[in-house]
């Protein structure tokens, strides 16, 4: 190899196109319901030898999705991470614009947040602005965070710190919160405020951060219907369960339950077909555990953890602040969403409308983490002397980052 060569994580490569081919073999065994309900939902008995009924529609058009995924995750990795800090106030402004264009254009699509946009488009019915959004929150405040970084006084300080960072946040979260999109708006929070974290925030901030977080939090969940009831429903369930969102829940618990160690087999899941709601989207972990198995299941979880641990090694060893905020707020983003959704599943946590990524049935979901894991692979490709690539025996250990940037 040439002395310029630079090679990216395989391994951490292997692990989205291993979580990848995992949501293709899933909703392959697992769309049939929802193929069948999305191209003859007017047929009372629908057959699959009927020409009008497409038994697997979810799947060509995930496929097509992965494709397209795909091209985005080569066009990142092709593209120096550095391109991101200059777009990064564009990207931001986009964000909010499409956040704001929900009130106006967006629609519901037979849930209760007014969350998508939709376009029309062959494959692509309708985008979700939130997904977008997680990306422009993390490569903006990555731009930010390296800023403050070089001017610790600033970051300590109370407006120039924390009540930038409030507006930063607030203009992302709170349109999310409104439509009212809760998982979306949970996932985003903690990229803000982990990301603030790691940035060398005060503690007295994170800690008002969290107070301030807790007091809206509480607000919406009193004043939104839906929301009270989820909760209601996770801390009080009811006896009456199939008039509330415990339904989802235990619908779900049953999924896995009913799987055991070794599961039913590929196909041969039942709770997809009858009771478990959004199997191919927000519930395809629990209806995969039931056709998986808890020991197969478990690899799934262990490909997440892994992803974590390999992202935040090439943040600790990125060449420069802002591409650790970056390798940092891209790997937190991927598995707080990833373990919210299994804590949903597992009924762990109140029910969200939060897909699994990687895996779930989503457009703008898979495509945006398909983006963000090209840019965080390009970033790998700079960590200092190729510390987490197959070159590592080549050359010298590296540093790690809270070393560097702490002088």
């Amino acid at each position: 190899m040439g002395k310029g060569y630079r090679q990216f994580d395989q391994l951490l490569l292997l692990a989205v196109f291993g979580l990848i081919v995992v949501g293709i073999i899933m909703i392959t065994s697992i769309g049939v319901p929802k193929s069948i309900q999305l191209s003859a939902p007017d047929i009372a008995y629908p057959d699959c030898s009927d020409d009008a009924v497409d038994c697997y529609l979810v799947l060509k058009k995930h496929l097509i999705r992965v494709i397209i995924g795909i091209v985005a995750f080569l066009a990142c990795l092709k593209i120096n991470y550095k391109f991101w800090q200059k777009i990064a106030p564009a990207i931001f402004l986009t964000s909010i614009g499409l956040l704001i264009a929900v009130f106006i254009f967006g629609s519901e699509n037979n849930t209760f947040a007014r969350s998508w946009i939709n376009v029309g488009f062959p494959f692509l019915n309708s985008i979700q602005p939130a997904e977008i959004a997680k990306l422009g929150l993390v490569i903006y405040m990555s731009t930010w965070l390296a800023k403050k970084m070089e001017k610790r006084d600033e970051l300590n300080d109370w407006k120039k710190g924390f009540l930038s960072f409030a507006v930063i946040a607030g203009l992302i979260v709170l349109p999310v919160m409104l439509q009212p999109d809760l998982g979306s708006s949970l996932v985003l929070a903690s990229i803000a405020a982990i990301m603030y974290f790691l940035g060398g925030a005060p503690t007295k901030h994170i800690l008002a951060g969290i107070g301030i977080a807790a007091f809206f939090s509480i607000i919406a969940i009193a004043a939104v219907s839906h929301l009270h009831d989820r909760f209601a429903a996770f801390l009080i369930p009811s006896e009456a369960c199939e008039e509330s969102y415990c339904w989802q829940a235990e619908q779900s618990r049953i999924a896995i339950g009913s799987g055991g160690l070794w599961g039913k087999g590929l196909t041969q899941g039942i709770q997809k077909s009858y009771w478990l709601p959004q199997a191919s989207d927000d519930f395809i972990f629990a209806a995969s555990a039931e056709e998986l198995g808890f020991f197969r299941i478990m690899m799934v979880v262990m490909l997440y953890a892994f992803i974590g641990y390999r992202g935040m090694k090439i943040a600790m060893h990125a060449p420069d602040k802002f591409s650790m905020m970056l390798a940092s707020g891209i790997t937190i983003w991927i598995t707080t969403q990833a373990f919210i959704n299994i804590m949903v599943n597992t009924s762990l946590f109140p029910i969200t409308g939060i897909t699994l990524p990687f895996i779930s049935y989503g457009g703008s979901s898979l495509f945006t983490a398909m983006a963000g894991m090209g840019i965080l692979l390009n970033i790998s490709k700079f960590t200092e002397n190729h510390a987490y690539t197959s070159n590592r025996r080549r050359y010298g250990g590296a540093h790690y980052a809270k070393y560097r940037y702490s002088r």
